[in-house]
């Protein structure tokens, strides 16, 4: 009994759990559709807003781009009306000035017919003044009558006059210019200014031990008897001569190549082939001073005067031969006084000989013009000569056509680029200056600038100063050189005093 009841008991159970779970499902799923409907609504949501963005995006481009052609267009026509205003403006101006010339053009047909008037009117009056002179004689008529123009024109004349000097002055200084130029283009020399060293070159890489010698006793043989500065370093087969003289390195380089060709490399050898290179050259400065003369067409100068135009060879001014300047001057002055018919013979010699004194004016006192007036008179050389030479300095007042001549070929030929050069000659004048401080000291008896000017060797007489009196002399000649000249850095003063003794046997 109680069975059945039972199962019936478990089917509505059953039955009512079943309801339960599918009214549980259902609202399950129910939610999950409302959620997935809820989803998609947000989704279609968000597209619509960002379809909404972007068409907004694109209305602004549209806007930016029609704002931007609507600046361009209104850029473009203030472009042109700009160019309209500008062109009614230049329209305006031209106007103007079309309207000023015709105003200008009526001023002056109205100035010609004043001047017109004028003229008929002294037209009428110098008839009339005519008729009243007609007693006088034709020559006190035209007298009265030129004398009565001048007053009434004078400030024309004057205005004329000038006008008329002033196109003289251009023209004598255009062919003044024109013969100058000629001149220069017919002597084109070539210009290398003058240094301080020279290359010696040697047969031998051998050589340089027998002219050093041992210890050092040959090179300071040589150094010592010509003044100038041997530099033995490692390029091969040469020797560099260092001196701000030429004559002394020309002196060196001769001895060297005596000694080398004698093969008797020793300190008496030395002072002998010194002796004759010297010889040697005194000799080869006439035939360089022949040469000269010669390539500038005089013949007629004295044996002395040549002798001292080749030792102008081995003098330099501002880094530029002397010599070779004063040949060129001489050309320029004789092509110059050729074209301006002056005396090209005297304006020549003028040029040539301008700078004779300098051959000396390391040995006498006194300016190299006054020097080479001196050396002219003595030797016979014409006043005339004398004349144009003694003025291209403005020591003399330009006395002659010709001075001029030599005075313009000289700064013409100092001129030339290239031909001088300041730095060297203020450098050479340096170095001369600490020789002549070292020989104004007594028992001095030579000295020598070497080493760019870094070094002063001084010689002294052994019997007339002792060792104490050769350290005394270095500190005094150290001393004066610190307060007369200017130099950088320091200058080493070497005082040598040595003792030779010789004997002959016979």
């Amino acid at each position: 009994m109680n069975q059945p009841l039972y199962m019936a008991l478990a089917l509505v159970l059953g039955g009512v759990l079943g309801y339960f779970i599918r009214q549980k499902l259902a609202a399950e799923k129910r939610g999950f559709l409302e959620n997935k409907l809820k989803e998609e609504a947000h989704k279609a949501e968000t597209k619509a807003q960002e379809i909404i963005l972007e068409a907004k995006d694109k209305a602004a481009a549209l806007l930016d781009e029609v704002r931007g052609e609507e600046k361009e267009r209104k850029s473009t026509l203030n472009r042109i009306e700009e160019r309209l205003l500008e062109k009614e403006a230049d329209l305006a101006t031209k106007d103007k000035e079309f309207q000023s010339s015709q105003k200008a053009l009526e001023a002056d047909v109205k100035n010609l017919g004043e001047a017109k008037q004028e003229l008929d009117e002294l037209r009428a009056r110098i008839q009339s003044e005519l008729s009243k002179v007609a007693q006088l004689k034709p020559e006190e008529a035209k007298e009265r009558l030129v004398k009565e123009i001048k007053e009434q024109y004078k400030d024309d004349l004057a205005e004329l006059l000038h006008k008329l000097t002033q196109e003289r002055q251009e023209e004598i200084e255009k062919k003044g210019l024109g013969i100058i130029t000629a001149a220069i283009q017919r002597m084109a020399r070539s210009h290398v200014s003058d240094l301080t060293t020279s290359t010696f070159t040697l047969p031998s890489e051998d050589l340089k031990g027998k002219i050093i010698g041992r210890e050092g006793r040959n090179i300071r043989a040589i150094e010592r008897l010509t003044g100038v500065e041997l530099i033995v370093d490692e390029a091969p087969d040469t020797i560099i001569l260092s001196s701000f003289d030429p004559l002394r390195r020309e002196v060196a380089r001769l001895a060297l190549q005596k000694l080398i060709k004698d093969g008797r490399i020793q300190p008496a050898k030395i002072e002998e082939k010194v002796d004759e290179a010297k010889s040697e050259l005194e000799k080869r400065m006439y035939e360089i001073g022949e040469e000269a003369a010669y390539e500038v067409g005089i013949f007629d100068l004295p044996k002395e005067i040549i002798h001292l135009l080749g030792r102008l060879n081995f003098r330099t001014s501002f880094g530029q031969n002397v010599l070779t300047h004063s040949v060129e001057m001489s050309h320029l002055a004789g092509m110059i006084a050729g074209e301006l018919n002056v005396n090209v013979d005297v304006a020549k010699k003028g040029a040539l000989l301008h700078d004779i004194g300098k051959a000396i004016d390391h040995e006498v006192e006194g300016t190299h013009v006054e020097l080479g007036r001196k050396i002219l008179k003595k030797y016979g050389v014409s006043d005339e000569v004398i004349t144009a030479m003694e003025s291209h300095h403005d020591d003399y007042p330009h006395s002659s056509p010709e001075a001029f001549i030599v005075t313009a070929a000289d700064a013409l030929s100092a001129a030339r680029p290239g031909a001088r050069r300041g730095t060297l000659e203020h450098y050479i004048k340096r170095l001369d200056d600490l020789e002549k401080i070292a020989n104004e000291f007594p028992g001095v008896s030579q000295s020598y600038a070497v080493s760019a000017g870094r070094e002063l060797r001084v010689f002294v007489i052994p019997e007339k100063i002792d060792d104490f009196g050769a350290l005394q002399l270095a500190r005094d000649i150290a001393a004066k050189i610190q307060s007369e000249m200017n130099y950088p850095g320091e200058i080493k003063v070497n005082v040598i005093r040595e003792t030779r003794a010789t004997e002959y046997a016979k």
